[in-house]
This record gives structure tokens, sequence and C-alpha cells, in this order.
């Protein structure tokens, strides 16, 4: 069963999900897009802010395009039992 997963723009501990979006993507932790997000905002906050709602509008634009990008893993208990090894040794023949 999957379990439903809010939408990032929508989450109450989120700013729109930009770098959440992007970690995602990305296959990196967001905190290692938040730090430097949060540093070069100090050094030139109308140029990041810019730069953060154009990224939101690309992540807006990948979840309308691929709205699931991480598939679901798949429990132990759900593979068909074909697909677990078998765990009898095999015989071997005899020779004459």
């Amino acid at each position: 069963m999957q379990t439903a997963r809010p939408n990032l723009f929508t989450r109450d501990d989120t700013f729109f999900g930009v770098c959440q979006g992007l970690g995602e993507d990305l296959g990196i932790h967001p905190n290692l897009l938040r730090i430097p997000l949060a540093a070069l905002l100090l050094w030139n906050p109308v140029v990041v802010l810019g730069l953060y709602l154009g990224l939101g509008l690309l992540v807006a634009f990948t979840r309308w395009i691929s709205p699931d990008p991480i598939p679901a893993a798949t429990p132990q208990a759900a593979l068909p039992a074909a697909a677990e090894p078998d765990s009898r040794p095999e015989e071997m023949a005899m020779a004459a």
C-alpha cells in the first residue's frame, strides 16, 4: 500500500518546498541546498529571491510533468514466491 505524499507547495513545514523538491530530483539532502541559499540571501537578497522563485517554477513544472518521481518501495512480503531464492539444495546426479 502506498502512503499519500502531501504536495510540496501546500505543506506547513516548507516555504514552497523548492529545496525539498530539488533535493528529491537531484538525489541530495535538501539541507545541502538550504544552507547556501541562506548564506547567499544575506549577500544579495534580490538576486537570491529571484533565483528561488525561478527554481520554484522549475520544481512546479517538473511536478506537473512527472507527478511522482520517486517510486514506492516494494516490501519484501509483497514479492511473489517465484522471486524468492530456493532454499533447498539441488540434488546432484549420481555417476554410474
